[in-house]
């Protein structure tokens, strides 16, 4: 009976006080907008470095792509930090339409910048541009700012 007897206690609910989950709340929406923060400062510097290596098109080329990752992450984003501060709480199922409303949407934006401007794109810089945003928390780590 001891196999009956863990599954009890994993099924059992954790019982939080109302301290508890605001200050996991408040650790949620911290985390939330530092790592937006970090992404935002990461893409300036991928545009920054692009357009002082290869100009101006190459500069908008990172920002093209680090707009692939990171309108899409803030509009998610945004979407948890309402749902924390509001009475409903956001489910795992949002979480997952959430994520792929993500990827559809920078699979989108990155196909968009490939069909209307290939002719001038700097896809070196578009990929720096993309990967630095995605690597954001890396600037968290480096300032031990990791949520």
């Amino acid at each position: 009976m001891p196999n009956q007897h863990k599954v009890q206690e994993a099924t059992r609910q954790l019982a939080l006080t109302e301290a508890q989950r605001q200050a996991i709340d408040h650790r949620a929406r911290f985390g939330l907008v530092w790592t937006l923060g970090a992404q935002a400062i990461m893409a300036l510097i991928a545009v920054l470095l692009s357009g002082m290596i290869a100009g101006s098109a190459a500069a908008v080329s990172a920002l093209v792509g680090a707009a692939a990752y990171f309108v899409p992450n803030a509009l998610f984003a945004l979407r948890l930090l309402l749902g924390l501060l509001g009475p409903a709480r956001p489910s795992a199922y949002m979480f997952f339409w959430g994520e792929a409303f993500k990827l559809g949407t920078a699979l989108a934006i990155l196909g968009l910048a490939a069909w209307l401007a290939h002719d001038w794109i700097v896809w070196p810089a578009l990929l720096a541009g993309l990967l630095s945003v995605l690597k954001g928390y890396v600037l968290l780590m480096a300032v031990r700012k990791l949520p």
